[in-house]
């Protein structure tokens, strides 16, 4: 009997690999990456190199050493996953948070489970969550470094606009220049600098079919839902739709974590139940959690419901079965 290799997902059957679509994101990911770089610096740059070397660094020796498999075809995912790691923290970040976010991310996250396309979680997003429940004192440090452009400036300090609605309510975003903090909004962590970066790179990875746009639409469409109804019923209380749709990861993490392959669901149906729940568990810690921001929490509650959305949303079998 002739012997079958079966790889593990994600299976595309088109003339892309796995490795040709990391390589798509990542390129999508550039103009963010150079935009934080440019306004952030050397910080940026180094957070950057050091989280692409690290988890590239940890795959390779894990995979070829303990696992006995090729690693080659996987390094493109793991550079990815240090990127990403390294966008959802400040700017400021110590280079050895880096490294255990590193190792949470490839090494528990991801290897653990088996390796590329067996993992539950999404790698980085879990990585961030480890490192923002252990040192939150790191990961909450929004000094900004003086970057290659004039904006940036030594030891400056302040709160995310997330964490300033948290401490001094709605009002106090009030006169926010939504327009402006779409193009520009230094201060968070590094992925969150250009909400117009972000968007351009995800309109590439649309236009190369590496994603489809149903998972980030339905989470864009439940914040703007939720925080509309909360604000006309009480707009001092509650920010509204545009300030929410702009401020804090919605956009990175809508974009370019929740439509992760691997922890987001196969089907078109089952990924709009997938960004719903997202967006709405969202809004909820936003406006009654303790934390200002609630992206990564939601993205990790909502991979635990792939297998069950699914189930419930399985695509055809040779003809066969439910839509």
């Amino acid at each position: 009997m002739e012997n079958k290799l079966v790889s593990p997902n994600p299976h595309v059957h088109a003339k892309s690999s796995t490795s040709s679509l990391m390589w798509d994101v990542i390129i999508a990911l550039a103009p963010a990456m150079v935009v934080s770089i440019l306004w952030y610096g050397w910080s940026a740059l180094m957070l950057l190199a050091l989280g692409a070397g690290f988890c590239v660094l940890l795959e390779w020796t894990i995979t070829k050493w303990m696992m006995r498999k090729p690693s080659v075809a996987c390094l493109p995912a793991a550079a990815l996953t240090g990127l990403l790691l390294a966008l959802n923290m400040p700017p400021s970040t110590p280079w050895w948070t880096v490294l255990i976010g590193a190792i949470v991310a490839i090494g528990v996250a991801k290897m653990s489970f088996g390796g590329m396309g067996q993992n539950v979680f999404n790698p980085a997003i879990t990585g961030r969550v480890f490192l923002l429940v252990s040192f939150p004192q790191q990961l909450t440090n929004w000094e900004i470094p003086r970057g290659f452009i004039g904006g940036g400036l030594d030891a400056v300090s302040g709160s995310t606009l997330l964490s300033q609605v948290k401490l001094e309510g709605a009002g106090s975003v009030a006169d926010l220049d939504i327009f402006r903090t779409f193009l520009l909004n230094p201060g968070g962590s590094m992925g969150e600098i250009s909400g117009l970066a972000l968007l351009i790179g995800f309109v590439y990875l649309l236009c190369r079919k590496v994603v489809k746009p149903w998972i980030p639409l339905s989470i864009f469409l439940t914040v703007a839902l939720v925080s509309g109804i909360f604000h006309l019923c009480n707009p001092e209380a509650y920010t509204g739709p545009l300030f929410n749709l702009v401020a804090g990861g919605l956009i990175l993490g809508a974009c370019f974590m929740a439509t992760d392959y691997v922890t987001s669901p196969m089907s078109d149906w089952g990924g709009v139940v997938f960004g719903v729940g997202l967006g709405f568990i969202v809004m909820m810690i936003r406006y009654f959690g303790s934390y200002p921001e609630g992206v990564s929490f939601a993205i990790l509650l909502m991979n635990m419901t792939v297998p069950l959305i699914d189930r419930a949303f399985h695509r055809k079998k040779y003809g066969y079965g439910r839509a």
